[in-house]
């Protein structure tokens, strides 16, 4: 059974489907497609049908990486789906833990920046009012943070393919 990791961040245009994009990217290259599963949401549906935003898809085609699908608003059932959701900053955390009304799922909830081996960042920061240069930093913060959560969780777990 496929592990199913969901990454939610505000409006789900800019953090979030970067990591989606970079996970689906990095799990490619370990050829993992059919053990590791993601999708991306919002906690708020600011922008929910839109695109990915066009200059955090740029920052990420340079470095290969194609960010694709909808925006959508993250839902109570999704602490059902998931097997691990990756908050990108506090407040996405706090509003994550706020539809746990039972509080069954904290467990699979974690802060994004958890996984950074080489970032001190706590949190990923939203590009989104910023320059160029903000977007680059995430697309390499999270290649950082998703590249330490296949190390430390999937990892731990030996995927194979399939026979």
């Amino acid at each position: 059974m496929a592990t199913r990791i969901l990454f939610v961040c505000l409006g789900n245009i800019c953090r979030s489907p970067s990591a989606e994009g970079i996970m689906n990217h990095l799990i490619g290259q370990r050829q993992w497609h059919h053990q590791v599963i993601c999708d991306s949401a919002g906690t708020a549906s600011y922008h929910v049908g839109s695109p990915p935003d066009r200059r955090m898809a740029a920052a990420a085609r340079a470095y290969g990486i194609i960010l694709s699908g909808q925006a959508r608003q993250f839902e109570a059932i999704d602490l059902q789906r998931f097997d691990w959701i990756l908050a990108m900053d506090r407040q996405n955390y706090r509003d994550i833990q706020a539809l746990d009304i039972g509080r069954r799922y904290g467990s699979k909830v974690r802060m994004m920046c958890d996984y950074c081996h080489s970032y001190p960042d706590q949190e990923v920061p939203d590009p989104y009012y910023g320059g160029p240069e903000g977007f680059t930093y995430v697309i390499d913060l999270l290649m950082d943070a998703c590249t330490g959560f296949l190390d430390e969780v999937i990892g731990k777990s030996e995927p194979t393919a399939p026979v």
